[in-house]
């Protein structure tokens, strides 16, 4: 039951507010709902008439930044939506908020575009990623039930066993389901990094702005792709 210590991996970036000093041998990339819902035509934004084209923007970016994360042993985390098919989780509220017209289709219909694949539902084409994503067998999945992926899931505590005290966030909607996980996880104690050009939103682009500026306010920082890769190729060389 003797835990090994991992040697740390010190790399050090230009952010907003201030320049940051990380363990990347203690870090991981949380990757939020690239998943074909939001990111894939025929997906559930493509059927209610939204654009995937923000989402879909982060395929190469997000791409870049985990090949070299991977290079030095950082984690790479994929939390997407995967609920039961049953839906007996979820509470009226957070089925409203998919289904706030009462009509059309909801968490857990089956979308018309697909081959019976059915809405933000576990191992269905709804919850998968996108095919355009470099994503690895031996990277960490996780199913989230709510707009964070901390409630009722196992991902604090798989973080907790691997070590991990900083987080970088990727994905989609930076104004909502990335801003919700990157709040939990500061109210948590971990130090939280959001990667500003690998996350994008659907919603009004004030509600982007508005999440840098708490962002760099009250959570933590906010950094470019860029940085992080130019510090962890330094480190490797």
């Amino acid at each position: 039951m003797v835990r090994e210590s991992v040697p740390p991996k010190p790399i050090e970036f230009a952010a907003q507010p201030r320049q940051v000093r990380i363990d990347i041998a203690r870090t991981a990339l949380l990757i939020v709902d690239m998943q074909n819902d939001f990111c894939s035509p025929g997906g559930y934004v493509d059927h209610l008439g939204g654009d995937c084209e923000p989402a879909r923007a982060l395929f190469e970016p997000i791409n870049a930044l985990t090949a070299e994360l991977r290079r030095v042993g950082a984690h790479i985390v994929w939390v997407n939506w995967g609920n039961r098919a049953d839906r007996r989780n979820l509470s009226a509220s957070t089925l409203h908020a998919f289904h706030n017209l009462g009509s059309g289709l909801g968490i857990g219909d089956p979308l018309p575009s697909s081959d019976g694949s059915r809405i933000l539902t576990r191992d269905s084409w709804s919850a998968a990623i996108a095919d355009e994503l470099d994503h690895r067998p031996d990277d960490i999945y996780v199913d989230k039930y709510r707009i964070s992926g901390f409630w009722d899931t196992q991902l604090d505590s798989i973080l907790r066993q691997a070590g991990v005290t900083t987080l970088l966030f990727a994905g989609v909607n930076t104004d909502q389901c990335v801003m919700c996980t990157l709040q939990d996880a500061n109210f948590l104690g971990y130090d939280t990094i959001l990667v500003e050009d690998c996350t994008a939103t659907s919603s009004p682009s004030f509600c982007y702005e508005a999440t840098l500026y708490n962002v760099r306010a009250c959570f933590g920082f906010t950094v470019t792709s860029l940085a992080i890769t130019e510090a962890v190729q330094a480190l490797a060389t």
